[in-house]
């Protein structure tokens, strides 16, 4: 898969990417990664790729025409999507990583400054992404997150290819606790389903966790997971649990 990122800053893009599982996933050429320099497409010599905004206010704007001719200097397939990271964007999100890993190449254009001239939506069919309900100094680093997250998804990228699978919010569920060497430390003890060797009981221990946990942290990613009548058993009885507690608390009271 190709990554074709346009920004102004390429540094941080390459060096984001240089290290660890992604960076060795590009030395093997499972991904590939195209920086493109927004600058080199300005039309002065100067490579001026902002100006101040119409009508007035604080910062400065990027220019449409760097980004528009950086966007047309690439060769891309029909159906290439256009990403441009905006926090006015749709939430990003595992569904969406995986959506996004299914393409042959994507685009990652990086604003800057207090935004991008409205004229880059009107010509390019972009589509806008957000990490989350904050403002960052740049695109780039929601660039490095849209990466990492598909590039991840792809075969070959991680040690096990399973990994990719089962982990939080594959199945829609935040991920069951993990635990390694030692099996005691400073009094805690991995539990002890984990050192049976039963796959079949760690498995269920394992969904049962699962539920749990997200129940505790994102009740609302249940909403939408396909859950068995054992998986609803298991939520209803925390939740009369959970809900039994708060009541004899408000008694002793």
């Amino acid at each position: 898969m190709i990554f074709h990122v346009l920004t102004i800053f390429p540094e941080i893009i390459t060096g984001g990417t240089s290290a660890s599982i992604l960076g060795k996933a590009i030395e093997r050429g499972v991904v590939r990664l195209n920086t493109v320099d927004i600058r080199d497409h300005a039309p002065d010599r100067h490579r001026v790729v902002d100006d101040y905004p119409y009508g007035g206010g604080p910062g400065m704007v990027m220019k449409a025409e760097p980004i528009v001719k950086a966007v047309g200097s690439l060769s891309l397939p029909e159906e290439t999507p256009l990403i441009l990271l905006s926090p006015q964007g749709e939430r990003f999100h595992h569904g969406r990583a995986c959506e996004l890993a299914s393409h042959p190449q994507l685009v990652l254009i990086c604003g800057r400054y207090e935004g991008i001239d409205e004229r880059v939506r009107d010509i390019l069919p972009v589509r806008e992404l957000s990490i989350g309900d904050f403002v960052l100094t740049g695109g780039e680093f929601a660039a490095l997150a849209v990466i990492d997250a598909v590039a991840r998804l792809l075969p070959g990228v991680l040690g096990d290819d399973e990994s990719s699978t089962d982990e939080s919010f594959s199945e829609g569920l935040l991920e069951y606790p993990q635990y390694t060497r030692p099996a005691e430390f400073m009094g805690f003890s991995v539990p002890e389903i984990l050192l049976s060797g039963d796959h079949g009981r760690i498995a269920a221990w394992r969904r049962r966790e699962a539920l749990l946990n997200t129940l505790e942290k994102r009740p609302d990613l249940l909403e939408s997971v396909d859950l068995t009548r054992e998986d609803r058993e298991t939520v209803e009885s925390r939740q009369k649990s959970t809900s039994a507690k708060v009541s004899g608390k408000k008694d002793e009271k």
